[in-house]
């Protein structure tokens, strides 16, 4: 059986790190992602979610980090990574990110509108 770990992103960019490692830049990143609802009092609810995403330039997906602004609209493919740390005050944590296999830019106009 073939395994898949797949993850696909569509939001805005949020704080946004440039690194240059050797010869390449790598780009830290968060994207915000909303899920809208109705609570038990029929009121809209908008629900943000915080992605951590990790973009090597020059992958095949990505042959440029420049699309890569706070604010921008963008969509991201690529594969979920767990990682287990030990924080600070001693306590097991787990951080979640997105390793980008592809990153393309958004037309704001095409994005879903949260009603």
């Amino acid at each position: 059986m073939e395994q898949l770990n797949r993850i696909e992103i569509r939001g805005n960019v949020g704080n946004v790190n440039i690194l240059k490692v050797g010869n390449t830049r790598v780009a830290h990143f968060s994207v915000a992602t909303n899920f809208a609802y109705k609570d038990r009092n029929g009121e809209p609810v908008i629900e943000t979610t915080w992605h951590n995403v990790t973009a090597w330039e020059g992958n095949k997906g990505i042959p440029s980090l420049d699309c890569i602004s706070k604010g921008f609209p963008i969509y991201v493919t690529g594969r979920l990574r767990t990682q287990k740390y030990i924080s600070g005050d001693g306590a097991e944590r787990t951080s979640y990110d997105v390793i980008a296999g592809t990153i393309e830019p958004v037309d704001a106009n095409v994005m879903p509108q949260m009603s």
